[in-house]
């Protein structure tokens, strides 16, 4: 069954179960002349908004590169201090395994002020600065300084909402983002959820701001594309290795790899 026509067959039984209520996105917001029609939530998906089975430690608590691949369909789920929330499908991550990694912050074992976060329980979050301006938001996984890097979601839900905080994180005016824009890239993630510094070092599976939940349709190991990380630099053999992983075809994805997806066809 093709994928939209799977996810409306879910929608539909999901409306007819009273443990799953289907709710609304966020209050309606203030729109403006010639706003963007995109519905405030994606149609495909009827969320549970309380009660939802949150993911807990022991799903965080696996070895990097598993726990990177088990993020892909996740549910990531922020709350924002007026009270309505952002929900958003994990599309694409990279693992950093710790010690030996030299592409990792903790390469060599060498733990910090900022890289604390990544050796601390697994589902505790580590958020770093970039260029000084941008935020990136990681999740410890089991393995001494390993994490993996949130890189591309799939909005589901407070679309209007990541779309004001995008606006009021770029100095310039700049035409309205399209769905696909808000969340396809790590730093855009954390400005579309209001991801600063204040949540490093925070515990997902406790915080009332930020969690998970677990993905409606989990995708199969036909669906995941593994390629080498973005924007590491010389790191030699580290540069090399397929420790990003995507769903494929997902338009949500900040980078495609072509070249591996052909083999992967072949």
């Amino acid at each position: 069954m093709p994928r939209k026509r799977k996810l409306l067959a879910q929608l539909s039984a999901l409306q007819n179960t009273s443990s799953f209520p289907q709710i609304n996105a966020v209050e309606q917001l203030n729109t403006t002349p010639g706003a963007d029609p995109s519905p405030k939530s994606s149609k495909y998906f009827a969320i549970e908004k309380k009660n939802s089975p949150q993911l807990q430690e022991d799903f965080f608590n696996q070895p990097c590169v598993s726990l990177a691949k088990s993020f892909l369909g996740q549910i990531l789920v922020r709350k924002l201090p007026d009270g309505r929330e952002l929900w958003g499908r994990i599309v694409e991550t990279e693992a950093y395994l710790g010690g030996e990694d030299e592409a990792s912050h903790s390469k060599g074992g060498k733990q910090t002020q900022r890289n604390a976060a990544m050796f601390m329980k697994p589902g505790t979050l580590y958020v770093y600065q970039i260029y000084g301006i941008y935020f990136c938001m990681n999740v410890s996984s089991q393995g001494e300084g390993a994490a993996v890097l949130l890189r591309s979601l799939e909005p589901l839900q407070g679309l209007d909402a990541m779309r004001e905080l995008r606006r009021a994180s770029r100095k310039a005016p700049s035409r309205l983002l399209k769905d696909w824009q808000l969340c396809n890239g790590p730093s855009k993630l954390c400005q579309a959820f209001g991801i600063d510094k204040a949540f490093d070092q925070r515990d997902l599976t406790q915080d009332d701001a930020i969690w998970m939940v677990p993905g409606q349709d989990p995708p199969g190991e036909q669906d995941v594309v593994a390629t080498t990380r973005i924007g590491i630099g010389n790191r030699g053999e580290w540069a090399q290795k397929p420790l990003r992983f995507y769903l494929r075809g997902n338009r949500f994805v900040s980078v495609v790899d072509k070249k591996v997806e052909r083999e992967l066809a072949a």
